[in-house]
Parts: structure tokens; sequence; C-alpha cells
């Protein structure tokens, strides 16, 4: 078996191939050779098994994206995708030697982080990676979609009841998705670069109409919010399907005040019985500003970016941090065959890693620290769970200090 890197004469092989392991066929593109979410591939950064007569079996491929890591700071990554290998060549080493040859290329490219959305969760743990931020699914009946005020303090005990829920002077413009891309593009731009887990939709994805709603031809509304200034800020993607649902596919807002207004906007939609948010943030403040908390039902609560460190040292001082401290860290890599001990030193919000030979505060294998490094899971939390172990007392709560977010990470691209 060979593994081979792909170019854009390839593209019909590989997505051939990647819809046989999955044992589906492709849809039909544009005139234009868009519309379907493979029109994006990066096809220079593909790989190919093919069998000794030729025959391709596996494919694996990678996008050229930013994500954003704590402390608003940019950091290369490399987006695993279309990985596959078809049924009758499975369980023979195939996924194995892709994923490996395909690390090795991210790490010549000089990127050190790699990320995925996981289809099945058992499979990327081995090969180094963690859930590293979650979604959720977020349904609300109609008629219990009532928002309340809070009562200010000082007041009278009665809370205000009513559609405001604070200070918005904007104002909302509902368009169809068709005639408004290059506006959420750039919206989407904006609020990428500070929410920490979020990642960049390069322009190709728009340009080409890949990936799913909002950026695909589906037919959506969008409600654009705009502020005093008349600038867009936010957008909400909705459409209205079986059962008078009305779904949001997702909700861009630059904050808390643009959210509330773009899901009051949703939420007080005539002619429909539920409204369903989609990739809901799982710490959003949505939930506590309905007049019945009860009224929405969390559903879904599942994982989406996974994160991989190809370079510990050099992914930890990218990163911002939120206090000081120091921690030894004993990382093993066993699908790389590495080990590595690094005293990670934080100082006003800088990092700095190096080799140590001090005795660990904790030890964890690669995977679990993609899962705490953007600071949507607690190393407690994997301490507790027997992932992580620790050494010594406290050194779990340090470390729950040190790797926490000012943001929770977030991730709503789909790749």
């Amino acid at each position: 078996m060979e593994i081979r890197p792909t170019t854009d004469q390839d593209l019909d092989v590989f997505v051939d191939t990647l819809h046989a392991a999955f044992g589906r066929f492709p849809e039909t593109p544009a005139e234009d050779g868009g519309g379907v979410w493979w029109s994006a591939l990066e096809m220079d950064r593909g790989l190919l098994a093919v069998t000794a007569d030729g025959r391709p079996v596996g494919t694996a491929g990678a996008y050229s994206f930013e994500l954003t890591l704590p402390g608003e700071i940019l950091a290369p990554a490399g987006g695993v995708t279309a990985v596959g290998v078809v049924p009758s060549h499975r369980r023979r080493g195939v996924l194995g030697a892709m994923m490996r040859h395909q690390l090795t290329e991210l790490r010549a490219r000089g990127e050190f982080l790699s990320v995925l959305l996981a289809s099945e969760a058992l499979i990327y743990r081995r090969f180094g990676y963690g859930p590293a931020t979650y979604t959720r699914r977020l349904t609300v009946p109609r008629h219990k979609a009532a928002l309340a005020l809070p009562r200010a303090r000082g007041t009278a005990d009665a809370p205000a009841t009513g559609s405001d829920t604070g200070p918005d002077t904007g104002t909302i413009e509902l368009l169809r998705g068709a005639e408004c891309g290059e506006i959420l593009e750039e919206v989407y731009d904006r609020y990428r670069r500070a929410q920490p887990g979020a990642l960049s939709r390069p322009h190709r994805w728009w340009a080409r109409r890949a990936g799913q709603a909002p950026i695909s031809p589906a037919p959506r509304h969008v409600a654009v919010h705009r502020d005093a200034d008349g600038v867009p800020d936010g957008y909400a993607s909705y459409s209205i399907g079986e059962g008078d649902t009305l779904t949001v596919d997702e909700t861009i807002a630059g904050d808390d005040a643009v959210f509330t207004a773009l899901a009051r906007f949703v939420l007080g939609h005539d002619l429909v019985t539920r409204i369903v948010f989609r990739h809901f943030p799982p710490e959003h403040p949505l939930r506590w500003q309905f007049a019945d908390f009860r009224a929405a039902e969390v559903s879904d609560d599942t994982d989406w970016l996974w994160v991989r460190l190809l370079d510990v040292p050099r992914a930890l001082t990218a990163r911002g941090w939120g206090t000081d401290g120091e921690l030894v860290l004993d990382v093993d890599d066993p699908f790389l065959g590495e080990h590595g001990r690094h005293l990670l030193t934080v100082r006003d919000g800088k990092a700095e890693c190096v080799p140590t030979d001090r005795e660990p505060d904790l030890s964890l294998d690669v995977s679990d620290l993609g899962s705490v490094y953007l600071g949507g899971t607690a190393p407690s939390t994997l301490v507790r769970a027997g992932h992580i172990r620790a050494h010594r007392p406290g050194a779990a709560g340090l470390a729950d200090a040190l790797f926490r977010a000012e943001r929770s990470p977030h991730c709503l691209h789909w790749f």
C-alpha cells in the first residue's frame, strides 16, 4: 500500500472513494463546481491510500484554518477532514498509516495544532485528539418563549416582564441568505477573532458555497442585526420545516445584548410551534432570560471540536493565560511514540515552557492536554475521571485556574 499526496486532478477519485467509505453517493455540484461541501477541499493537502494494483482505498484531507486561542490569539491549525477507508480494507492499518503520515505533514508545514470533528468518538483519541469544545440543542415551545427582564437590585419584589432584556439600540433587518453573503462573511470573521475555540472560514468557503447553512446554497432567512451606526454586528440564520418548527442554524453575535435581540426576534416569530437553536453554547445565559426557566429543553449535548497538540511547548506558549503559576506536565504521546516533561511557567498572561527533570505535578496523555488546552474542560474533571494523574495536593486546582479561559470556548464551524 502507498500513501500519496493528491492534486486537483485527483478530486473526483478522492470524493468517490470517500463516499464509498461511508456507503453514500456524491451530490451533484452546481455548474461552476460549487454548492457542495467538498468544493472547498484543499487538494494540495489531501492524501490517498492506494493498493499495489492502483486501487484507492482510503482518504484524508486537511484545511488551512486559524483557531482562536484564549487571549484572542489566532494560531494556524490544520483542520483534518474527509477521513475514510473503504469497507473492504478496514482493520488492515490503513487508517493508522494515513493519520501518522498526515501528522508528519502537518508538522512539516509548521502547524503546532490540529483539529477535527469526530464522526465516532472512539476513533480519534488513540491518534492524540481530545474533545475541547461542546455544543447542544435548545428547543423552546413558542407558547413558553416569553423573555423576562430581571429585577434590578433595590426595586420592588415583582420582576418586570416583557420583550426587552437590556439596552439594545440596534435594528434587525430580514434578508435572504443568497443576498447577504458578504455581510455574513464579515460578521462571522469579526466574531471568530474574539471567540476562543472558533475557526476561520476562508473566503473560498463562502465563494464556493461549501459547507452547511448559512454558507451552503440551501435557502435560508437571515435576521441581520445592525448597531446604532448601521454596522452589521450579528445574524441568525433560520428556516421553518416540518411541524412548523423554526430551526436556527447558527447565531453570531458580537455581545450578549445582540444575541438576546436576535433570540427575541426568532422567539417571537408567528405561526411556528417551537424554536430550535442548533449549536447553542453550553454556558450561554439565554436560559436564565426566559420568564419560565423550564421553557427551554436541552438535548444533543455533545462534543464538537477536537484538538491535538503537535508541539507541546509551542502550543502552550502560544495561548493567553489568566493567572500566574507553575506546573510540571508529564505528557505521553503513544501514537507518535513521544514523551516529554515540561515546566510551564505563567507570568502576566504569558507562558514559558521548557524541558525539566523536576517531579511532575500532572501526568497526562496528549489527548487529555488537547481537551484542556482551550479552557473548555477542567483538568480536575479529568483527574476525577482517571485520565490525568495528579501527583500532589492542589495540582489539579492550580491547573484549573491556569487553563481556565475568560470566555468558554465554542466552535460553530462544520468541516
